[in-house]
């Protein structure tokens, strides 16, 4: 009884490889997260002579950057609500309604997360730019104009509507069904049950849904840099301000103007509404819930829902056809010369983003894993502060990252700028978050005594962690591991800072393609790149498979 009591003992206490651990998580948060931010806020403010407010009384006092404000908080706020309604009614839909054909709805939550973030944008200017197949070929539109609000809108929304279908249908399938049954059995008849059950019980997931979009929405570079037009937003300001314009200071300035905006919505989402989900789940329940039959309610919905799917699939389909195309719009010829040049000259930005990916990628899960394990398993001075520092990047800005990563790492003692190490870590502390989400809900669902019982039969906390915790926690740490290997294949906005003449990346490249009107080679990049994604997708699949664990992108 004496050691048992010692050893739970010694488990509530950190022992020196546990504080050591936190002690490397903590100071690499600080280097990697939080120093960047700070070097933001300091070139702001720094000037020759010292401190000054000058920068922001610039960006306060531009009437065009006013404006920029205005287009952003409007273009977000319109995409979030567009967006969320769409998300709803395939979640309703799936969840709810006896409807056809629900299992390709669901793989349309895949597309924008094993391709790039423009892939719509490109597409949305093949059918609708100055030589689209809608507008000049179909209706001999001359000099059309996809580029701008409405464009945006369009091609954000279809990119982002996913992301509140995955967010609402969990809420939906876990709401319990007696709540419902009891109401209709009350006389109440579908429309009063949704009016007065089901919608109160999801507002605070519409809300959540809402916010994450508009995060998303705040910090996309690549859509407005691809077809915003004239319609500037503050993702792309900074980038013109501080790369194009050498005006580091001003698009500090603006970043972290932008910054506010984002960390204080991330709070929000994360904090607030965290605690106000009035979704009732009691255990499994006696019957499954019937699903809506009535024609007037399933017809119009999968009417609906398959226009959308169809526009989904269309924009998503042009890629890999242009990629075949001489000159979309102009010369409608059959040719290979696209991925000649893609696998010829072209090749290394596919060499390079993959390499630095697969690197990164296991580094992510696994450190993702041991923060996961530290804030939820352990009590330690600053534990809070570890999970909001960890979770922060995923609120943080593309833009804001790549200047601070410049800002922080082009001077001694650190020189990183230029090599591959920067982007490594910037995917690296980008992708995290995800890993980390997964983990904590997997050790929560992870009963504390077998971790006592590892402890009690004398096992350290690192071999508790490695041999008992780990292979439980299999299932999210290759999930995040996915993850992150496809984001960074994917990602856009903070590497667009970072990369060089010696390491290019496929994102850069597309987006260097698209500029100068070159959409052939930009669709085989983009061809590529969604294949390799796919390739490592199913192949860690069917790895994890064998090892007795189950894992899918569309958990992500």
């Amino acid at each position: 009884m004496a050691s048992i009591a010692a050893r739970r003992k010694r488990s509530a206490s950190l022992e020196p490889v546990v504080l050591v651990t936190i002690l490397l998580v903590a100071g690499a948060l600080w280097l990697f997260i939080v120093n960047p931010i700070f070097q933001v806020l300091k070139q702001s403010v720094m000037t020759p002579s010292g401190i000054s407010l000058q920068a922001y009384w610039d960006v306060i006092s531009s009437e065009r950057i006013v404006k920029i404000f205005g287009n952003t908080l409007l273009l977000c706020t319109t995409v979030s609500l567009i967006a969320t309604a769409i998300g709803f009614l395939f979640a309703y839909a799936v969840a709810y309604v006896k409807i056809p054909l629900k299992g390709l709805f669901r793989t349309l939550a895949i597309l924008p997360v094993v391709s790039p973030p423009f892939v719509v944008s490109l597409s949305a200017i093949l059918l609708f730019g100055r030589t689209g197949l809608i507008t000049r070929t179909l209706l001999g539109i001359e000099n059309a104009n996809i580029y701008g609000f409405g464009g945006l809108v369009l091609v954000m929304v279809l990119s982002e509507f996913p992301v509140t279908f995955l967010t609402l249908i969990g809420l939906l399938q876990n709401i319990d069904v007696s709540l419902e049954e009891a109401s209709r059995n009350a006389g109440a008849s579908r429309w009063q049950v949704f009016r007065t059950v089901t919608l109160p019980l999801l507002l605070p997931g519409l809300a959540n849904a809402f916010l994450l979009v508009f995060i998303q929405a705040l910090a996309d570079f690549s859509n407005p840099m691809v077809i915003g037009g004239n319609f500037m937003v503050l993702a792309v300001q900074i980038y013109q301000q501080a790369i194009g314009g050498y005006d580091l200071q001003g698009g500090s300035a603006v970043a972290v103007l932008l910054l506010f905006i984002t960390v204080a919505v991330f709070t929000i989402q994360r904090y607030w509404l965290a605690g106000r989900s009035y979704v009732t789940v009691t255990g499994k329940p006696a019957r499954e819930r019937s699903q809506i039959t009535d024609p007037w309610v399933v017809w119009p919905l999968f009417t609906v829902l398959s226009l959308i799917t169809l526009v989904v699939i269309g924009m998503y389909a042009l890629i890999p056809i242009n990629a075949f195309i001489k000159l979309w719009g102009i010369n409608w010829t059959f040719t290979l010369d696209n991925f000649k040049y893609v696998l010829g000259l072209g090749m290394k930005p596919i060499y390079d983003t993959t390499r630095l990916a697969l690197i990164s990628a296991p580094i992510a899960g696994f450190l993702g894993m041991i923060i996961a394990y530290l804030v939820t398993k352990k009590r330690f001075f600053g534990r809070s502060v570890i999970e909001f520092v960890s979770m922060l990047s995923l609120a943080i800005p593309g833009t804001v990252i790549g200047i601070g990563y410049i800002l922080a790492f082009n001077k001694p003692p650190i020189v990183l700028t230029g090599t591959g190490t920067i982007l490594v870590i910037a995917f690296i502390f980008r992708n995290m978050p995800v890993g980390i989400r997964s983990g904590i809900a997997a050790l929560q669902q992870i009963d504390p005594s077998m971790e006592e019982a590892s402890i009690n039969m004398g096992a350290t906390t690192t071999q508790t962690f490695m041999k008992v915790m780990l292979p439980l926690m299999g299932s999210a740490f290759f999930s995040g591991l996915l993850y992150s290997f496809v984001r960074a294949m994917t990602a856009v906005s903070q590497v667009i800072f970072l990369v060089s003449a010696k390491y290019n990346l496929l994102t850069t490249a597309i987006l260097n393609q698209v500029d100068v009107g070159r959409w052939g080679y930009a669709s085989a990049y983009s061809v590529v790149l969604i294949l390799i994604v796919l390739a490592v997708t199913v192949l860690l699949s069917m790895i994890l498979r064998l090892f007795g664990i189950k894992t899918s992108i569309t958990d992500l």
